[in-house]
């Protein structure tokens, strides 16, 4: 019999390895651009290829490890995510290091789509709260070690450390994987046909949305984002036909609870995920700081999220999760303004506010989010479930930076970033923070109405 704990120690380990690397490479770009000769443009497609592989196949993989076997795919995630995090590591061009990282993001998909899953199936409702936060606690854990380690690892090293040093990390997980879930399994839909065709149409309707809006200022980057809109159309409407669909559309249509989450977590994630990227180049570029410097800057957020997430799953698990989330999407809009008029100067005091406000907001708002997404499906349904979250967290990071490439292509250009430049990027810094607000502003009210729905 497979020991919880186990399962939950496997889903913490996970949950802090993408994170980690996520946060620790903003911290990294100024040290990689000119080794690899990336321009303000290309330094986005590092976070963005990443993200849009993920996105593109959240969804299909959770519906594989419901049909397949949810440890199955978990492993062979885990495995493609550590062979991929060594080939960056050993990228000697910019075209090397954005292959690896779209590898990164299949392996990304694989684990994500069931790690939330596992843990939904061997936790009972009463304490899925609890550990569901140990997991959020864990993500931001990752968040916060990111930028200090990055920025000694990089000062001290190499960019290169940050993505080496998840290898022996993802051996540790298949290791505990092979001797903690030995001769364990979980499927939700077994017998149930896998829908290739709807995948394929997913897969290629969410890149292609997602790369146009990413390059919306591009002579085809409107054309890719139309086709991206109309392909998923054509998706939602073949899944509410098909006997077994890769995503039940009618989740939501009939499940308000469930749609109204998932619209809450991709307004939070669009919201807060870029204005760390664009925070991390202000301190260094506007302020002069250090990698490591500017590291121990942004821990703050992170810290917040760490203190505060196992609360707030706990308390998901006796209260309202729909109070406590709009409580902490409405913080999260408080904390992100402290960064407005960055071009008149950021007091440090001014941006540790904001960061530890931010946090607070976020810790409030994810596990009791994901515990309201969990509790309103049924078993057969908790990988498709846990896919579809995480592709609305990717998704809102993914938009969340082609906002930033949007402002960067706007006010900055395809350059290389520097003093000669600096206006751009503060006036592209101040246009964000007023848009990732206004973000997280609906982002209250579409978990406000979640709560109304149920």
């Amino acid at each position: 019999m497979v020991n919880p704990n186990t399962v939950l120690l496997i889903a913490v380990l996970a949950s802090f390895s993408t994170p980690f690397m996520l946060s620790a490479i903003n911290i990294a770009l100024p040290a990689m651009a000119p080794e690899l000769g990336l321009d303000a443009i290309t330094l986005g497609w590092v976070s963005l290829s990443f993200l849009l592989a993920s996105a593109a196949l959240l969804v299909p993989m959770g519906r594989a490890a419901d049909l397949f076997g949810r440890k199955k795919i978990f492993t062979a995630g885990f495995v493609i995510f550590t062979a991929a995090s060594l080939l960056c590591g050993l990228a000697a061009s910019a075209p090397q290091l954005l292959a690896a990282r779209v590898l990164q993001g299949v392996g990304s998909s694989m684990i994500f789509g069931t790690s939330v899953a596992i843990l939904t199936s061997v936790f009972p409702p009463e304490k899925r709260g609890k550990a569901i936060g140990w997991v959020s606690a864990a993500v931001y854990t990752g968040l916060s070690l990111g930028p200090p380690l990055g920025g000694l690892l990089v000062q001290h090293l190499s960019w290169r450390a940050i993505f080496l040093v998840n290898v022996p990390l993802g051996l540790l997980v298949l290791a505990l994987v092979r001797k903690g879930m030995a001769g364990a399994e979980w499927r939700g839909a077994e017998g149930e046909e896998f829908d290739l065709p709807g995948a394929l149409l997913y897969a290629s309707a969410l890149g292609a949305l997602m790369y146009g809006l990413s390059s919306i200022t591009s002579a085809y980057g409107p054309a890719f984002a139309a086709v991206g809109a109309v392909l998923l159309a054509l998706f939602l409407a073949r899944e509410t036909r098909v006997a077994h669909p890769v995503l039940n559309a009618r989740l939501f249509l009939e499940n308000r609870v469930f749609a109204f989450s998932n619209l809450a977590a991709f307004l939070n994630y669009s919201a807060s995920f870029a204005a760390g990227f664009l925070l991390s180049l202000h301190l260094q570029y506007a302020e002069g700081m250090t990698p490591r410097q500017a590291g121990f800057v942004l821990v703050f957020q992170p810290l917040f999220m760490v203190a505060f997430s196992p609360w707030a799953g706990r308390l998901s698990d006796r209260r309202d999760p729909g109070v406590i989330a709009s409580a902490g999407m409405a913080l999260t809009a408080a904390g992100i303004l402290f960064f407005s008029a960055p071009a008149a100067g950021l007091p440090l005091w001014r941006i540790i506010t904001g960061l530890s406000v931010l946090g607070f907001g976020l810790a409030l708002f994810a596990a009791p989010n994901t515990n309201a997404v969990m509790g309103s499906v049924d078993k057969r349904q908790y990988s498709v479930a846990s896919a579809a979250l995480a592709t609305m967290r990717v998704t809102g990071q993914m938009f969340s930076m082609a906002v930033v490439m949007l402002l960067f292509s706007v006010f900055i250009g395809r350059v290389k970033l520097g003093p000669e430049n600096l206006a751009g990027l503060e006036r592209a810094f101040g246009a964000g923070v007023w848009i990732f607000s206004g973000l997280a502003a609906l982002g209250v009210l579409a978990s406000l109405k979640r709560r109304r729905a149920a």
